[in-house]
């Protein structure tokens, strides 16, 4: 494990000596924006440090509401419902949705859709695509499917024009978790729902949820979906009860709009970039513009080490595998691309 006093960017200094860091998830590096960290110093001194308060009291922010409806009009959702984190968020969602149905989870789901550890499935999404009608099974419950909208562990692009062929006898519900593809995938990093909601036949229903702490840099969470559900959750115990993400980043965010887009386009042309550099090594696997790069080289972390910190843990539980990536931010310059493809480079010849 690796311990450091600083926030990494796009370098992170360990014992007094400074590294390239390919880790983490702040896919836009809004949070060493200078820019962003401006507006939201603004947003504190507007809104203060927090808003210690309900969303339910008698008192409202108008920032809430105008954060959400600039969240729908990204996402092209019909309502949009924030909360202090991803994980309340899914977790809200996944309770009051739970009223009965069966619940059919994709591999690699992610925890805070959980019901229990039981709905932690291993496999391929693929594979438990062609196997879904089973699992979905024939009688007349409601079912839900929870999946992601992306794998960004191990960089695979999830299909999703498999929810046209479901059981049009039954009513269905689509939970994706979209924490590593909003902001980033899709047009104008509109994520996952404009992209699925065109497939759906009638009998299904789209519900994504999302942390905004990745590519979007704000502390908080979203469940985007129709009025109902939004309405749901508004009423909803986890909700009321809990405090909300704090103004001053959703003010910022606000704002960020022309920002956004300049950085998607530097991280798309960094990764653009780093695929020339290391696409005849074979050492890594990717996709379209993903800025996740999976290596089934568990050894490459520590022979990069000295001039590299990679992606290297286990997940999502400590005796679970550990997972290798390289994630490539809009804060890296080509020089630092250049540095990790030769280091790629040399250590495939090595390995070869």
């Amino acid at each position: 494990m690796i311990k450091t006093t600083s926030l990494p960017g796009r370098t992170i200094v360990i014992d007094e000596r400074e590294r390239l860091y390919f880790s983490g998830t702040s896919y836009l590096g809004i949070h060493k924006n200078s820019i962003f960290q401006e507006l939201v110093r603004s947003g504190f001194e507007q809104y203060g440090t927090g808003y210690s308060s309900s969303r339910s009291s008698n008192v409202q922010l108008a920032v809430y509401e105008e954060a959400e409806d600039w969240l729908t009009t990204l996402t092209s959702a019909p309502k949009a419902l924030t909360f202090s984190s991803g994980y309340l968020a899914g977790q809200a969602l996944i309770r009051t949705l739970d009223q009965g149905q069966r619940f059919v989870y994709a591999p690699k789901a992610h925890p805070a859709l959980w019901r229990s550890e039981k709905d932690n499935i291993v496999g391929e999404f693929k594979k438990w695509v062609s196997h879904l009608e089973a699992k979905v099974g024939f009688g007349n419950k409601e079912v839900v499917i929870v999946a992601n909208s992306v794998d960004p562990l191990y960089a695979q692009e999830h299909s999703f024009d498999w929810v046209a062929h479901l059981p049009d006898y039954l009513e269905v519900t689509l939970v994706i978790d979209d924490s590593h593809g909003l902001g980033i995938m899709g047009e104008q990093g509109s994520g996952i729902y404009a992209m699925v909601k065109p497939l759906l036949p009638a009998n299904v229903s789209l519900l994504v949820v999302s942390s905004l702490g990745k590519a979007l840099g704000v502390p908080g969470g979203v469940v985007l979906g129709e009025e109902s559900i939004i309405q749901a959750l508004r009423e909803s115990p986890y909700f009321a009860g809990a405090s909300p993400v704090a103004p001053a980043y959703l003010s910022a965010m606000l704002r960020s709009g022309k920002l956004y887009r300049s950085l998607r386009a530097q991280l798309e042309q960094n990764v653009r970039h780093f695929q020339t550099i290391v696409q005849e090594t074979s050492v890594f696997h990717y996709f379209g513009t993903y800025p996740v790069f999976y290596s089934l080289d568990q050894n490459l972390c520590e022979a990069l080490q000295d001039t590299c910190v990679l992606s290297h843990f286990p997940y999502p539980k400590p005796d679970s595998d550990c997972i290798t990536r390289v994630v490539i931010s809009a804060l890296h310059s080509q020089s630092d691309l250049d540095t990790l493809g030769q280091l790629v480079q040399e250590y495939a010849v090595v390995k070869s």
